[in-house]
């Protein structure tokens, strides 16, 4: 029987910035139902993969290539990738002045659905995504990002996924920055999307955002690779070792500070 589940899959991919390395070499696969934990201190290039598995202009790849429900998408743009059904969060959304949130989302969603919908139909759509998510309505109205707080963009975040319905979603480091209270709403978003038809990787620093959304496999990335992988349990051992205690087991201590993200 054919496996028709979307897979993402990473091979040995290397990429540079401005000339500089950060990525040295990166085999990853995450499959459509999986929820993938990339963990690793900062420098260690974690957003840097975000960043190149979306295409994100800036960014060289030297080496390696992202293969997508069986197509090579290395050499694609971003919104190429996103039509195909990849969705990246980022690290810090940008504010869009005198576009709101409803009008940007059905611009999105056009766009990446390949299709015009009317704005009845769309409402619809959005509203029972924001009632799963429990979105004011007061926030689709707003200015993309304009003024949001911290945790109201990460929110967004949440909200742009659910309406597009990817398979595969890269999330960056999106307990970055949120106070207890936000975290747990944004994280309890994301667990309530995670399901047979979302695979998740999910970028993080800290084990606490993995109390809201248990991950199949963790990996930990120091200085461009990933050096250790493992399942949940993986977690929580970083949480009690810390990196530098992972470095010392796996005699990487001349790895320290290797590339900025």
């Amino acid at each position: 029987m054919t496996d028709t589940k979307a897979t993402l899959e990473i091979r040995g991919l290397r990429a540079a910035v401005e000339g500089k390395e950060i990525l040295k070499g990166i085999d990853l696969t995450v499959r459509q139902g999986e929820t993938h934990a990339i963990m690793g201190p900062n420098g260690s290039g974690k957003s840097t993969l975000a960043s190149v598995i979306m295409g994100r202009p800036g960014y060289t790849v030297t080496a390696g290539t992202v293969v997508f429900k069986g197509e090579d998408v290395t050499g694609l743009t971003a919104d190429e990738r996103a039509r195909r059904g990849l969705f990246l969060a980022m690290q810090y959304p940008v504010e869009v002045p005198g576009v709101s949130v409803v009008n940007f989302l059905r611009t999105a969603y056009q766009s990446v659905k390949g299709e015009q919908t009317s704005a009845l139909a769309f409402r619809k759509h959005m509203k029972e995504k924001m009632e799963m998510l429990g979105v004011e309505d007061a926030m689709v109205n707003r200015y993309l990002n304009q003024g949001f707080s911290g945790g109201e963009k990460k929110r967004n975040e949440v909200l742009q996924l659910a309406v597009l319905e990817p398979e595969i979603a890269i999330l960056d480091e999106t307990d970055s920055g949120l106070d207890i209270d936000s975290l747990r709403q944004v994280a309890t978003g994301v667990a309530r999307l995670v399901g047979p038809d979302l695979g998740v990787l999910l970028i993080t620093h800290y084990q606490r955002i993995l109390n809201y959304i248990t991950p199949d496999f963790v990996h930990v990335m120091i200085a461009g690779r990933i050096v250790k992988e493992g399942g949940k349990e993986l977690a929580q051992e970083l949480e009690a070792k810390g990196y530098e205690g992972i470095r010392a087991e796996l005699g990487l201590e001349d790895a320290v500070g290797a590339a900025t993200e």
